[in-house]
């Protein structure tokens, strides 16, 4: 069997994923990164760690160079909303694509992306890892036996705040004023909590609206987000019907993720603070073999459970990339919602879910960027909140209260924050 070779893009997540692509069977071959402080750190971490041969392993600054490199496939884990031209260029070299978090930044960059893939021979998967927890797989397993019924609502929640005293997150995650993360609008890092549910239930969103949860934070501390906006509450209709509920990534609460989904005949969802589930049915709907209430943590009953429990955000990060490489080795694009048009409805969530957000809850239809003639339609719509790479500037604002911005003290303690660097 072909030893899969992979090169990565993005020496900061990129080096932790580096780790799981090697577990699944790849080699590590190449690096890229335009940063040299953290390329040259990542450099010495893979081959430290024995993730990277040194006699066999190259390192780039330059991503047209670094794709001529001899590889197989590249993993992804550049700047949250730039993925889109870069998988564009390794599909049309027929290089199998591993991409983290949204596919596209903008509609018109969906729409190029789908294009490009469609000319290509290429695997494309959508590295969302979270419906590999452990708890989720659980989730998905129960939904498919079909004991819930028809299945009608579901809710997906990523609570991720931050200790605004936490300076060494702002050296390692916001390390200049411009970087995404300090424009990143409340509903576009949606994967973690739309992901779950989408793959346990099989339902793709066709309508979406948004409604924002303002909450700034004018105390003294190193800031230089212009998003104050703690959450986006955003619900979507289904081609089947059912209705999601979810958040993006949300600053509210206590640190943690929650997903339930609702049937005729019963719910499951994750407790909230540990690794169970709880599994209901009414009591004139109790299957054969279950009570009422079954609170219980499923277990992973999988052979490579070494490796999983080896590996980072519960052990996703390891099942994310043995599915890549499964694909790769059978020829067969991935599942829902792992597969380029369920990625791209994510994206297209997250776009039109935050311009509902700016105006109150105006619902959006996403369209089916399948067909064509819905792709002229945005074939255009570069609209963003976000800075470019390449110094372009954000043509939309990035929070529910365009006015909104850090205090001159937040900025002058983020600018002696990251200063050293």
């Amino acid at each position: 069997m072909k030893t899969i070779r992979v090169g990565i893009f993005g020496a900061g997540r990129g080096a932790d994923l580096a780790h799981d692509q090697k577990e699944a069977g790849a080699k590590i071959v190449a690096l890229c990164d335009f940063n040299e402080n953290r390329r040259e750190a990542a450099r010495s971490r893979l081959i430290e760690a024995k993730i990277a041969d040194k006699n066999d392993f190259a390192v780039y600054d330059d991503f047209d160079k670094f794709i001529e490199h001899d590889m197989d496939a590249v993993v992804l884990a550049n700047y949250f909303h730039e993925h889109a031209p870069y998988a564009i260029k390794c599909l049309e070299r027929g290089i199998h694509v591993f991409s983290e978090c949204i596919s596209n930044g903008t509609m018109a960059e969906g729409i190029e992306l789908i294009r490009a893939f469609e000319k290509s021979n290429a695997v494309y998967f959508l590295a969302e890892n979270y419906p590999q927890m452990c708890s989720n797989r659980e989730i998905k397993r129960i939904c498919e036996g079909g004991t819930l019924g028809k299945l009608l609502y579901a809710e997906g929640e990523y609570n991720h705040p931050v200790d605004p005293a936490d300076t060494d997150f702002q050296r390692w995650c916001r390390y200049f004023r411009h970087h995404w993360r300090n424009f990143n609008a409340q509903t576009y890092y949606i994967t973690h909590s739309i992901g779950p549910i989408m793959a346990a239930t099989g339902a793709t969103p066709k309508r979406v609206t948004a409604l924002p949860v303002y909450a700034p934070n004018y105390d003294d501390f190193a800031n230089a987000s212009y998003v104050g906006d703690a959450s986006a509450i955003i619900t979507t209709l289904n081609d089947d019907g059912s209705v999601f509920k979810f958040s993006a990534c949300s600053k509210y609460g206590a640190h943690g993720v929650s997903y339930r989904v609702c049937g005729t005949k019963g719910q499951i969802e994750n407790v909230r603070g540990t690794e169970k589930v709880m599994l209901r049915y009414n009591d004139w709907n109790i299957p054969e073999g279950k009570e009422e209430i079954n609170f219980y943590e499923p277990s992973w009953d999988d052979s490579d459970e070494d490796k999983i429990i080896r590996s980072g955000h519960g052990g996703a990060d390891y099942l994310t990339a043995r599915m890549f490489h499964d694909c790769i080795r059978s020829g067969k694009q991935p599942a829902h919602p792992f597969n380029i048009y369920a990625a791209i409805n994510m994206s297209s969530v997250a776009i039109l879910g935050f311009r509902s957000m700016l105006e109150r809850g105006v619902p959006y239809d996403i369209p089916d960027l399948r067909n064509e003639e819905e792709r002229t339609k945005w074939e255009n719509d570069r609209l963003t909140p976000f800075y470019g790479s390449d110094g372009s500037e954000p043509t939309l604002p990035c929070c529910s209260h365009p006015d909104y911005v850090p205090t001159e003290t937040q900025l002058k303690l983020y600018d002696e924050v990251i200063k050293e660097l």
